[in-house]
């Protein structure tokens, strides 16, 4: 009898045990979402480029998918975008670890690859459809340097203090949790490594892209301060998109 009460005296502790590891979890559960609720803002969107997301202020666009993989490989892309000069003024040295976040199909993936031919190329998407494509490319041109990472979307997957050169070029206004993404780019960098952050002009009413996908220097400035990245120069060299630079601060 007594053996027979300590055992339902011990299954009860245990009951209660895992009771309150529950009630914890579902704590620790709503605490992170209150958190998220409080980087991020819904409302409709009045564009139909719009998520209805918004982050400091900014409408998150919606995704391109795979399905236009034909845009970013279109002929007229350098001499749209000046992708050549682009390459140059990132000013990369032979041994550089870059990551390319959004690669898509790989057009900066494989122009930037020669260029490393000590270091590497981590081609970062989320859809493993551009993964795919990307090492088929990779085998068919037989750029070894070149790593192919399916990352998600609040996490590129990178390793930490692991990377030179974080390239974004016209990705970053599209991440669904852009906050969570730049703290674990932040932590994927080097000493001394660099966020090259290139998205179409939003102070320019010109520029023919619609206003979702575009960012100004300011926003920009703004979201990345937020996670500890402090923009250290621009660059004008491009015909229609802010070349921006940052770095983690030292403080």
């Amino acid at each position: 009898m007594y053996n027979y009460v300590k055992s339902i005296h011990v299954f009860l502790f245990f009951l209660l045990l895992c009771s309150q590891g529950a009630c914890a979890q579902k704590r620790a559960e709503k605490g992170k979402a209150n958190q998220a609720d409080s980087i991020y803002q819904y409302k409709a969107s009045q564009s139909p480029d719009g998520t209805g997301k918004y982050y400091m202020g900014r409408e998150i666009a919606q995704v391109m998918g795979h399905q236009g993989a034909s845009w970013l490989e279109r002929p007229g892309r350098e001499k749209e975008e000046r992708t050549d000069v682009l390459l140059q003024a990132l000013q990369l040295k032979s041994t550089d670890v870059v990551a390319d976040i959004g690669a898509g199909t790989g057009y900066f993936t494989f122009r930037i690859s020669p260029l490393v031919p000590q270091g590497k190329v981590m081609a970062v998407d989320i859809q493993q459809e551009m993964i795919d494509y990307l090492n088929t490319n990779k085998a068919k041109q037989k750029a070894t340097n070149v790593e192919a990472v399916l990352g998600t979307i609040q996490d590129p997957n990178l390793p930490p203090a692991s990377v030179d050169l974080v390239l974004f070029v016209d990705a970053y206004h599209e991440f669904s949790h852009p906050r969570e993404m730049m703290q674990a780019i932040a932590k994927s960098l080097k000493p001394g490594g660099r966020v090259a952050l290139v998205e179409y002009r939003a102070e320019d009413p010109d520029v023919p892209i619609r206003p979702r996908h575009k960012m100004t220097i300011a926003q920009a400035a703004k979201e990345m301060e937020a996670v500890g990245l402090k923009l250290k120069n621009t660059s004008d060299v491009l015909p229609q998109q802010h070349l921006l630079f940052f770095e983690k601060a030292t403080n």
